[in-house]
Order: structure tokens, then sequence, then C-alpha cells
């Protein structure tokens, strides 16, 4: 969005602010630039005292750094490091420009942090208030004296419970509002921008962890866990909500907040309602903030308000209404799967494990698999897509990498698959790594698919599930069956080891005879 007015941003890291995110100043400024941005506002000026600690409690030691705005490279950067006194005095200097900039019609507004309007800020803000400019700002006392001076404040606030995002998107619709200028909290998304494959992919740990714990606890001597993974299993679907809650906006503690308070309370509602119940907390976060920060609210009330009644609303929901529902989808599901399988399982294994390969290289695999892994480990702790991700997918990539080492195409191979090979093993993940060979030549491909097949027809046939992104032997833990599932991963890497290396030597044997030739 171009710019229609100017800002500039005047302060210090002062008091409580230093624990509320002006410890870290680079992002505090660059937080208020971003919504600047978003609202047309532009960042014209800038003078901002960076102490190394609270100001609450300065001492003779206490150092500094002065950031400043360069309009050429469009950023903050910092111009003068010291003693605090020293820096206080090259701010003096600074803040005498600013007023010359407010003085020629150059700035338009002021945006305040715990600023000093008696000392260090006293000439740019006297400026503000002869020319009637609005100030927006955080800072009881600061605040109050600058207010106390015949200022034009649009909007003032304390500091508790905010954070750097908060304060700047407060900033920005404060302004924006008063100068009735468009503005959309940069951060947010649409529905449809919503990439809910990145809430399942990120949510997988949370997951693990339970199952973990409940394949630990299945120990005689570990017993008494069973009751710590009773408290730990409401945990994936308060990071469900968190995450989903995220993909609809970044307010930064705020939404998490709100997610986890829809997530907790749609424990009973299911994965299907705990992502439902993001999705809903992230869509509220925006619109209660600017719902109370229009009206004048204070920014520790809005901030409290925001994450309380985001995450409330739709967690009460889930919680009284729509859990029954949300749960019997999940169930249906699970239910749905459990019959096809149970149709003929070593042929519908197969079937499964056939496609898994093609599923994944198209791009269906977060959109089409990983849902499905999620929704069986809710019931089972482990999964049948669990298990054919991991002896269907991983094992075979491992078998693929195995022949570049014993009959490389080349000499060159051989070390090149050396670390995938022991991150597929090893780690249950970059399978990735083989996709090159399996472009690269057909039968590597076509064996690649047959023994995921190979490998679905024996985990359908034993009824097996496991899990995947974990290392193998982990895997082994996690399944219903150590010793099937042990069968299901050699069957797949076995094959694939076979197929690739009858591969290699073909094309090995071809290109002497090309060469003889």
């Amino acid at each position: 969005m171009s710019a229609t007015k100017t800002a500039a941003i005047i302060g210090s890291s002062g008091g409580n602010l230093f624990h509320s995110g002006g410890g870290d100043p680079s992002k505090l400024l660059s937080e208020i630039a971003e919504q600047c941005r978003a609202a047309g506002i532009a960042v014209e000026a800038a003078l901002f005292v960076a102490a190394s600690g609270s100001m609450d409690q300065t001492a003779a030691s206490t150092t500094a750094e002065l950031y400043e705005w360069s309009g050429g490279a469009q950023a903050f950067r910092r111009r003068e490091a010291g003693p605090l006194e020293e820096v206080n005095r090259q701010a003096e200097l600074q803040d005498a420009d600013i007023a010359a900039l407010i003085e020629q019609g150059r700035i338009d507004g002021l945006i305040l942090m715990s600023c000093d309007p008696l000392g260090t800020n006293r000439r740019s803000i006297e400026a503000a208030v002869r020319r009637g400019l609005p100030i927006v700002g955080t800072g009881g006392t600061s605040m109050g004296r600058v207010r106390s001076m015949g200022a034009n404040v649009v909007s003032l606030s304390g500091t508790t419970g905010t954070t750097n995002l908060t304060r700047a998107v407060s900033f920005a619709l404060a302004l924006s509002r008063h100068w009735k200028l468009p503005y959309r909290m940069a951060g947010t998304r649409t529905l449809r921008q919503a990439r809910l494959s990145g809430v399942m992919s990120s949510s997988m740990p949370a997951f693990i962890a339970v199952l973990l714990l409940l394949s630990v606890a299945k120990l005689p001597a570990l017993s008494g866990l069973h009751e710590a993974a009773a408290v730990l299993a409401a945990l994936p679907g308060v990071i469900l909500a968190v995450f989903a809650a995220r993909q609809l906006s970044d307010l930064g503690e705020v939404t998490l907040i709100a997610g986890a308070i829809a997530g907790l309370l749609s424990a009973e509602a299911g994965i299907i309602g705990a992502v439902l119940g993001g999705l809903a907390a992230g869509w509220l976060v925006p619109r209660v903030f600017q719902f109370g920060t229009k009206r004048g609210f204070p920014a520790t009330t809005v901030n409290i308000a925001t994450a309380g009644v985001s995450g409330l609303v739709p967690g009460l929901l889930l919680f009284y209404v729509a859990s029954p529902y949300t749960s019997a989808a999940g169930d249906a599901i699970r239910d749905a799967l459990d019959w096809i399988v149970g149709l003929s399982p070593a042929v519908i294994g197969l079937v499964l494990g056939l496609a898994m390969w093609p599923l994944i290289m198209k791009g269906w695999y977060h959109v089409a698999i990983l849902p499905l892994i999620l929704i069986e480990m809710e019931r089972y702790g482990n999964s049948l897509f669990g298990a054919l991700d991991m002896a269907g997918l991983v094992m075979t990539s491992a078998g693929i990498l195995l022949a570049q080492m014993a009959v490389p195409p080349n000499p060159g191979e051989r070390k090149l698959a050396l670390k995938p090979f022991w991150l597929n093993v090893g780690f249950g993940t970059f399978i990735e790594a083989s996709y090159v060979y399996m472009r690269n030549n057909r039968a590597v491909y076509a064996g690649a698919i047959v023994a995921s097949g190979a490998a679905g027809a024996v985990i359908g046939g034993l009824h097996l599930r496991s899990t995947a992104y974990v290392p193998s032997y982990l895997a082994l833990l996690f399944s219903n069956d150590a010793r099937g599932f042990l069968l299901a991963m050699l069957t797949a890497m076995a094959l694939a080891f076979t197929v690739s290396s009858c591969a290699n030597w073909a094309n090995r044997k071809r290109r002497r005879q090309e060469a003889a030739d």
C-alpha cells in the first residue's frame, strides 16, 4: 500500500516496556513499521534509546544504544552505543532534528513509547503540540505528562500485558482510524489462505509424544506412566488448535493463548473439533482486537479480552454443543476405513501401498495421507497409514539408497547416498533423497511402487499399525506387532534394493558396451 501519511517513532525501552518487548529494539521497531505500512503510513523518522536494562533501576554502568530511521535504506539502524548518559545527550540533539521536521510539515503524527517529554524528547513533543499532530503511545507516566502539555493524544495505554506486535497493531489502528485510512492488520489471512496441511504436519510431534509415552507405559516397570499419558492426551488437540488459529491470525501470544483455550475446551471434540475451534479462534482474534482498540480501550485490556474471548467463544461452543458431532465425524472416518480394509485386508493393503508413491510424487501426501494418519492416531495411538508411510515410503527409499552404495551407477554415488540412507533408517525422514533415482530411471520408480505395494499387503494382511517420522527402531516399538512390522519394512527395503541394484547394473553394462563401440 502506498503511504499517504508519515509518522515518527520516539521513545525508549523504558521500565516495564523493557520486560515486554523493549529489550529487543530491532523487533519492536520493525513490528511498528510493518503495521504502519499496512495502514499506508510511512516512517519518516525515529529516535529510540534502548538501554541494557530496565530504566526503573538504572545505574552508572548502564549502557544504551540509539536507533534511528534511515530513509535511504528504509530500515532502522543503530547510530550510537555507549553509557546511557552519553546516548541520551546524543538523542537530545537528534530530537531537535525531528522537531524541525515536524515544523516543516514532513511528519503527520507521533508514536511514543516510554518517552521523556520533559527532557530528551521535549522539543519534538512541543513541536507536535504546536501543530496539533495526533499522538499515540504507551507508558502511563510519560503519556500522562504528554497529555498535560496539551497534546492531541488519540490513543494511550500502559504496557502490562502487551507485546511488540499488539502494540504495533494498536498504534497503526488508532492512527488509521484518526486519518480514516483503510487498514488490514499485517499477518492476517482469509479462510481460503489457510493451509490445514501445514497445521497437520506441524502438530505431528505432539502425537508422537503421546504415542511414545503410551508405548513406554506398556513396560511393566513403567506402568505408572499411564496416568501421565492420560494427562498428555489433551496435548495434540491443543497444538492443533493453536496452529490452526495462527493460520488466520498471527497476533503473537494473543493468538497462541486464544488457540490454547479453544483447544483445551475442545478436548472431547476430537481433532476435527480442535482444528475448527482453532480456526474460529484465529478468525475472532483480529476482530475482537480491533473492536476494543477502535473504542479506545487500554491496550492491556484489549490484549487480555482478545485472548480470552476469542478462545472461550468457540471453545465453549464445542464443549457444550458441537463436540458430539465433530467427534462422530472422526469416528465415521475411522470406521469407514476399518470397514474398507476389512473387506480384504491384504488386497486393500496392497492397493494402498501401490498408491503411496504416486500420491506423494504428485503432492497429495499432506492433503490426503497425513490427515488420515492423525485421525487414526487419535483412536489407536498408531495408524495403518503411518505404517504404510514408514514401510512403503521410508524403507523403500532406504532400499533404493542402499542399492546406490552396493551397486553405484558411478563411483562417486556411493558417498552421496550414505548420509540420506542413514537419515531414512536412523530418523525416518528425507525420502526426497531417492526422488532423483526414480526420476532418472523408470525401473527404479516402478520398483519403489512394487516394494510399497508388497509392504502394504503385509501390513493389511497382518492388521499392522505404526507411525512415521520416527527412527525405524521406534516405529517397531510404536507398532501393534513389532515382528510383523519388521517383516513389512524388510520386505519393502529388500524389493527396492533388488530392483534398484538390477537397474544400476543394467545401466553400467550398457555404458560399458557404448564405450566399447
